[in-house]
């Protein structure tokens, strides 16, 4: 079992940065793949990044070279860095973890396992 809770969200204006952090509980968390998705008002939940338990980072075309994924698993807690942000970025972001490592389907939202309760990012014009 693992519990998740994101921080760091918040009102931003467009070009501007916001840092997302992700803090995990349990003993395996090294183990897992974790990602971040996004959902905003009437849309679909949507991959944004992925880091597996190797190192190996994922993007969603729309934030690749914006955004920046990261973990410390001594911390038990993965980031995302988000860098010349855009109206479009707003949603609420979670955090999210998949004992799979399954790289193939990394993007899938139904490959996730664990879910934290999501943090707002609003990003203004």
């Amino acid at each position: 079992q693992v519990q998740l809770a994101e921080s760091g969200g918040g009102l931003v204006q467009a070009g501007g940065s916001l840092r997302l952090s992700c803090a995990g509980s349990g003993r395996t968390f090294s183990n897992y793949a974790m990602g971040w998705f996004r959902q905003a008002p009437g849309k679909e939940r949507e991959f944004v990044a992925a880091i597996t338990n190797a190192g190996s980072t994922y993007y969603a075309d729309s934030v690749k070279g914006r955004f920046t994924i990261s973990r410390d698993n001594a911390k038990n807690t993965v980031s995302l860095q988000m860098n010349s942000l855009k109206p479009e970025d707003t949603a609420v972001y979670y955090c999210a973890a998949d004992r799979s490592n399954w790289v193939v389907t990394i993007r899938r939202v139904s490959q996730y396992d664990y879910w934290g309760q999501g943090t707002q990012v609003t990003v203004s014009s």
